[in-house]
């Protein structure tokens, strides 16, 4: 199986310079992110396969492992998939992952250090929120894409209803807690863009070399996502 949908370049989270945009350029036909915690960088190219066989172009590799880096070093000569860092918490993290040749970055939380270190380095930022006092933080910031984090515990949709009457420009990726059963709910809302789902490439299933069951898991993940961009509308 291919990916879900050729990779179409955007700018999220960008500032303008002139004509040219900086910041990170994802995947717009990538709604399902998995995220990826690694312990052999070794296994990156043979998860990236597994990924791609299951219909999904696009990974963030977390920094929660010393592999993490590695593995991103390792996967952003490959023109087929799309990678980005995770679990990007400073400056420091930021410029890890740029001179690693990360495409974006995802933060659990809203660190100024960390947008304004990406915006200089030219990467796309989706910094995590679960307050209203944050998201008003990162729109005045200029922000419109945003990690609704831990989504679960939060609230999760009724949550992304409540933000959508005050931030109506805001779309979300909701990651924490989401799961193969309410996948689809999430991907059917308006406000989201796309959803992290750590449990396509579980830690153990990559340690263990269990490609298959990671390109089964992507390939059901990409059926939910396919399904509902064929809804019109």
């Amino acid at each position: 199986m291919t990916a879900l949908h050729p990779i179409k370049e955007i700018s999220i989270n960008t500032q303008e310079s002139g004509s040219e945009s900086t910041g990170l350029l994802l995947a717009t036909s990538c709604p399902v992110i998995p995220i990826i915690t690694i312990d052999d960088a070794s296994q990156a190219d043979a998860l990236a396969d597994a990924l791609l066989a299951g219909g999904i172009g696009c990974a963030e590799i977390t920094l929660r492992t010393d592999a993490g880096i590695r593995a991103i070093e390792r996967l952003t000569g490959r023109a087929d998939i799309l990678v980005g860092a995770g679990t990007v918490v400073s400056a420091e993290d930021v410029d890890r992952a740029a001179d690693a040749g990360a495409s974006f970055v995802v933060s659990p939380g809203l660190g100024l250090d960390v947008l304004e270190r990406s915006q200089e380095r030219g990467l796309a930022v989706i910094p995590g929120i679960a307050t209203a006092s944050e998201l008003q933080t990162a729109v005045l910031h200029g922000l419109r894409f945003v990690k609704l984090f831990p989504a679960a515990a939060i609230g999760g949709l009724a949550l992304i209803d409540a933000f959508g009457g005050p931030f109506p420009q805001v779309r979300f990726m909701p990651s924490g807690g989401v799961s193969m059963d309410n996948l689809g709910g999430y991907l059917a809302h308006p406000a989201v863009f796309a959803a992290g789902c750590s449990w396509v490439a579980t830690r153990s299933d990559i340690a263990n070399g269990r490609f298959d069951h990671i390109s089964a898991q992507a390939s059901a993940a990409s059926r939910i996502a396919g399904r509902l961009a064929a809804i019109p509308g």
